[in-house]
């Protein structure tokens, strides 16, 4: 983990490389995938949230309209935590999303129209995104399911559900098979002891 620390002077030091670092070096570094903690190098108060926070503000992206302006205003009128609020509800609609009907999803989004957490055009937007993802992403968890469970049935050497099913066609015709020369075989027990009584 790097443990930053900004001075007064707003500059930011990289104590684990013992360096200062530009915003764009932190950035860099976090999207990296690198840990980072950020703090007051009088106070030691924890800056991490608020750095990160501009760091998101300052990132400019061919996303920057992805929130449309009602959304914003509505979070600066409702202050903070607005922001987490709207993360968890929208967190909680995708991940049920996976798992409701289109009834359902119909009544919550209508729901959050009705209370006014976004407008009509903002939910048709959203329910044709979460229908359209989660029928996506069921195919692609069947799909990969589907071909990780081979790849490891292969590795342990087990069959398959496709071979299974083949076996399975192969033993009842070798049944059938096995039954009609026994159905023979009585025959021709028959036959041999009924032309055997004659003589």
């Amino acid at each position: 983990m790097h443990l930053i620390k900004k001075y007064a002077n707003r500059k930011l030091y990289d104590t684990t490389e013992k360096r200062y670092i530009t915003m764009d070096g932190l950035a860099a570094l976090i999207k990296a995938g690198q840990e980072v903690r950020i703090i007051d190098n009088e106070t030691e108060e924890d800056l991490t949230a608020q750095i990160v926070s501009q760091l998101l503000a300052r990132e400019k992206s061919a996303d920057a309209n992805a929130l449309p302006s009602s959304v914003l205003m509505q979070m600066l009128r409702k202050g903070r935590g607005t922001l987490f609020g709207y993360g968890k509800k929208y967190v909680s609609l995708w991940q049920s999303a996976l798992l409701m009907s289109r009834e359902e999803l119909d009544r919550l989004i209508n729901g959050l129209v009705r209370e006014k957490e976004i407008s009509e055009s903002e939910g048709t937007t959203l329910k044709n995104e979460m229908v359209g993802y989660s029928t996506g992403l069921r195919k692609w968890m069947k799909d990969n399911i589907d071909q990780r469970v081979n790849e490891g049935l292969s590795m342990m050497n087990l069959a398959s559900q496709d071979q299974v099913a083949t076996l399975t066609e192969k033993v009842d015709s070798l049944y059938g098979k096995v039954r009609e020369i026994e159905a023979l075989l009585r025959q021709t027990k028959s036959n041999t002891k009924d032309s055997s009584g004659k003589s």
